[in-house]
């Protein structure tokens, strides 16, 4: 048995204890004020949660390779919902060694955005040896809204040039879809004879699996939750960096629809990005939705993900509040809020030792456990 001593406990959920020691193998055992008799005490500090990235393309763009080997998207078709991202992830990028350092051990890796569904999202472990290693599960399948899908008519298969030309695609595979699952129901038709795509199709049309939605803009958000009524469909909106109104987020609410927004600090690069501000947060706030944080690596930097939370703070959010952004609230969207992203009982015990408070620029972890392992010691 192992145990820290947490000057101040960050649990993820919200609370702040102080002076208490977290007692783990594997598994966190107890949180206890009184000091453990049978563990060794290995590290002091301010204790959080490992962080959780809710979406990256990590290890698919990575360090020190040129830009014509980069994997996040692959263009021979605009509907590929059969591609998986885990088959483009080389877990010797050194980026994921980088995000260990500060804290981010699980990351949710997405294709990119250039198609109108780019393929399946996969959770990872950071500090697998390989893919297989890594693998923890696949958290929905990516879709695109927006300007991105329609800029890749160079690409192959066919290809939108405008947003409801996207959009008409979609519904094609949708409504083709929907039609093969009624005739499933009613012929009990084989399962071999349903083309793969539609296959694939089947469980995002019967809200099994989420459809984790690109999209900026008011008005592209306004469409997908017209669409996700239409077909029933359980999706998360990615991004919403463009919303620059309380009543967009208060119609995401009222669907109870979670959002993985961001990232901050990026360059809004692109028409659909003008009205970005990190000021826009504070219609976030107010709504109170569910919502968790993103790097968008490597669009920003997966280890210096912490370091967004600094706008939610200035916002006027508590730092408990904050960190569990990255934390509870990343695992409750992404499904696994019953292992991780909190500090409690029989949670795995993957946490953070600062040398400080981690809002303090000058302060860093010195320890980094993951499911009890001490993976990372500062130097």
């Amino acid at each position: 048995m192992k145990a820290v001593k947490a000057t101040i406990l960050y649990d993820g959920l919200g609370n702040v204890q102080k002076d208490v020691y977290v007692v783990f193998d594997k598994e966190i055992k107890e949180i206890t004020k009184e000091k453990p008799k049978e563990a060794e005490v290995i590290a002091e500090g301010v204790v959080t949660p490992a962080f959780i990235d809710g979406h990256s393309h990590i290890g698919m763009g990575r360090y020190g390779e040129p830009y014509q080997e980069d994997e996040t998207n692959e263009q021979m078709d605009a509907v590929l919902p059969l591609v998986d991202a885990l088959y483009s992830i080389y877990m010797d990028d050194k980026a994921f060694k980088h995000s260990i350092e500060f804290g981010v051990l699980y990351s949710s890796v997405l294709p990119g955005s250039g198609n109108i569904i780019g393929g399946r999202a996969v959770l990872i472990k950071n500090y697998g040896r390989d893919i297989e290693d890594a693998f923890m599960k696949y958290v929905g399948v990516k879709a695109a809204f927006g300007y991105n899908p329609r800029s890749t008519t160079n690409w192959k298969g066919t290809r939108p040039s405008t947003r409801m030309g996207a959009i008409g695609i979609l519904l094609d595979w949708l409504i083709k879809t929907q039609k093969t699952i009624a005739l499933l129901e009613k012929d009990k038709k084989e399962p071999e004879e349903i083309e793969p795509t539609v296959e694939a199709l089947i469980p995002v049309l019967k809200g099994e699996v989420p459809l984790r939605v690109h999209v900026h803009k008011e008005d592209d958000i306004a469409a997908l939750l017209m669409i996700k009524r239409k077909f029933g469909l359980k999706i998360t909106i990615e991004h919403a960096c463009d919303v620059h109104s309380r009543e967009t987020f208060e119609k995401i609410k009222k669907e109870g629809v979670p959002l993985v927004y961001g990232p901050f600090d990026s360059l809004p690069y692109k028409v659909e990005l003008k009205h970005e501000d990190w000021k826009n947060a504070r219609y976030l706030l107010e709504v109170k939705l569910l919502f968790g944080l993103m790097s968008d690596h490597p669009v920003t930097l997966q280890a210096n993900l912490y370091l967004q939370l600094r706008h939610f703070i200035r916002l006027g959010m508590s730092k408990e509040e904050a960190i569990k952004i990255i934390t509870h609230n990343n695992a409750k969207i992404l499904g696994v809020d019953d292992k991780l992203g909190s500090i409690e009982k029989d949670k795995w015990a993957s946490l953070v030792v600062w040398n400080g408070d981690p809002f303090h620029m000058e302060n860093y972890p010195t320890h980094v456990f993951a499911e009890g392992e001490l993976i990372h010691e500062t130097d």
